[in-house]
């Protein structure tokens, strides 16, 4: 029997048993957006289904254990044997699981719109879970790099793009389906990696080597296999290291730690030793290693722009939730303009982040179809960019590319933070409590701005395309360029970034400058282009027009505040 003195009142429900999918207005229209209308029938169902199994108490009940009882590593067993295991909480695995079955793994780069439908499916399941999404990307991004050997691409690729999820460590391709992660940083070098000492020398089989080596971080050190950088007889080169042999003997893979981690902490990350007699086969000629793996850092690039939208998403939907429920002074919090001011700015953050990482998931779906592919394989995806097929429109969306996904990955990662802290202050005392959630959406915040090259180097990486492929530049203009006259902030924002792009003197040193505007004229040309009139004029007002503070809840009041809070509203 409840004590009279603990009656409950004036508390949000929990926020579960819902559709993450379709009550997310900004994704569910990216989705009609990007996909050809006689695919989103099928599409929405399927995504709605993800979006209610993330929604679930039972995911999110796995999502909670999957944190509490972080991964272990064994690194020999009772008898003194070398095996090199990472023990999860079953949870894990079914949330790994669950996405691989969803087709978050490697199946998107031959599927027609498969990039749409994995980008919003990741989104989804990211919200719930963040830290399994790490081999889901590994595995996605590694199939452009292993498309360099068809051979090994052939044998590989079926089963990348499985939804089978095998944990059990056997030889791959003996599987039905496998993972793959990755192993660049090194600690003298980190994100300098033609600095890697690890040393690869030539076996007698063609195409195989032994490593020596020390890799300061590994990703998914569970995973089946790892593309991984190390210095050939002519320079660094790109190799497959399968974590079992063909006999079933294992790998010289030794996991010397796991790290202790910030956040992402149900996932496992490792340092790891070669000891020279590794078995790994390379990937590309001797030499080309940057060139081959950076496919890969493209693709995962990008997934650490939906995984911050997702954090960023995840926590507006609370903070309005909460909101929605919870009364101060007399009034809901929602109906309060104050709160309702900072709901609706943390609600554009997150709509921009969105649509600007759907766009350019659009953008992987045209370019990798090209031509060649004909009409048919390439969806309607990307409206005003030019006729589906056409070349010139593949080539566009691949110049698009290169210059936009370091520019996203530069802004939207670093969004993510502040978004996600201001969301859990809307909670109050409630947010900074672990069993809200936010404190974890709040660790984990900062990841992707680090992960496959931190800031600078993503500052760095535009100025490089800026100064070497102009094409690239053009299309990046061309994108921008289909809302001008729409906004006049918009325009003017545009002139002003282009005045900038036009000085080369000190260009290094405001080169994060130089990219945060890039971004903001890039996410204001997509919401004029595709978001409601309140929210395109909010985020034209504030971010490009200068009618904005320091800090969220800065929007000018005459902007439609209610209108803006109430689409990001998640219906339970």
């Amino acid at each position: 029997m409840a004590a009279r003195t603990h009656t409950v009142t004036n508390q949000a429900p929990p926020l579960v048993g819902y559709d993450l999918f379709a009550t997310d207005r900004a994704l569910a229209e990216a989705v009609e957006r990007h996909l050809p209308p006689e695919a989103c029938e099928e599409v929405r169902a399927e995504l709605s289904a993800l979006g209610r199994s993330a929604g679930s108490a039972q995911v999110q009940e796995w999502a909670t254990l999957a944190h509490t009882y972080p991964p272990r590593l064994r690194t020999h067993d009772r008898y003194g044997n070398r095996i090199d295991e990472v023990d999860f909480h079953p949870a894990w695995h079914r949330l790994l699981g669950r996405s691989v079955a969803a087709g978050l793994a490697g199946g998107a780069w031959d599927r027609p719109g498969g990039h749409v439908r994995r980008a919003a499916g990741f989104l989804l399941v990211s919200q719930t879970e963040a830290g399994h999404g790490c081999p889901l990307s590994m595995t996605h991004a590694a199939v452009p790099a292993l498309r360099t050997e068809p051979a090994l691409a052939a044998e590989w690729e079926p089963l990348l793009a499985s939804r089978v999820y095998e944990r059990d460590p056997r030889p791959p391709l003996e599987k039905a389906g496998v993972l793959l992660g990755m192993g660049m940083t090194e600690k003298q070098g980190g994100s300098d990696v033609r600095a890697n000492t690890t040393r690869a020398e030539p076996l007698a089989e063609a195409g195989a080597y032994a490593l020596t080596g020390h890799k300061w971080f590994c990703s998914a050190p569970m995973s089946d296999g790892f593309l991984v950088l190390a210095q050939a007889p002519e320079g660094l080169s790109c190799f497959l290291v399968p974590r079992v042999l063909p006999d079933g003997t294992r790998n010289a893979f030794a996991l010397q730690r796991l790290k202790d981690k910030l956040g992402n902490r149900s996932n496992a990350s490792a340092e790891v030793e070669f000891d020279g007699t590794t078995w790994a086969r390379r990937i590309g000629d001797e030499g080309q290693g940057l060139h081959t793996i950076m496919g890969m850092v493209a693709a995962t690039r990008l997934d650490c722009v939906l995984g911050s939208a997702a954090l960023m998403r995840q926590a507006v939907a609370q903070a309005v939730h909460h909101a929605t429920y919870r009364s101060a002074f007399g009034r809901l919090l929602v109906d309060q303009p104050l709160m309702r001011n900072v709901l609706a700015d943390l609600a554009l953050e997150s709509e921009a982040a969105t649509v600007l990482g759907m766009r350019l998931a659009a953008a992987y779906d045209v370019a990798e179809a090209g031509p060649e592919a004909g009409p048919e394989a390439v969806p309607e995806a990307v409206p005003g960019a030019g006729s589906p097929g056409d070349g010139a429109d593949a080539e566009h969306e691949r110049q698009l590319l290169r210059i936009a996904v370091p520019v996203a990955k530069y802004w939207v990662t670093k969004r993510c933070t502040p978004v996600v802290a201001e969301a859990l202050e809307c909670l109050g005392g409630n947010g900074y409590v672990e069993e809200s959630g936010l404190p974890r959406l709040l660790r984990e915040s900062p990841l992707n701005s680090i992960w496959e090259g931190a800031g600078n180097i993503q500052a760095l990486d535009v100025l490089r395309v800026l100064h070497r492929e102009p094409a690239a530049l053009n299309a990046f203009l061309t994108e921008v360029g289909r809302a001008r006259g729409a906004d006049h902030r918009l325009d003017r924002a545009i002139r002003d970034m282009l005045a900038e792009l036009a000085d080369l003197e000190g260009m290094e040193a405001r080169a994060r400058r130089l990219v945060e505007r890039m971004a903001r004229v890039l996410q204001g040309a997509l919401l004029v282009r595709w978001a409601p009139t309140e929210v395109a004029d909010a985020f034209c007002a504030s971010r490009l027009g200068g009618d904005w503070g320091l800090t969220f809840g800065t929007l000018p009041h005459t902007v439609a505040l209610g209108t803006v809070v109430e689409r990001a509203r998640p219906v339970v």
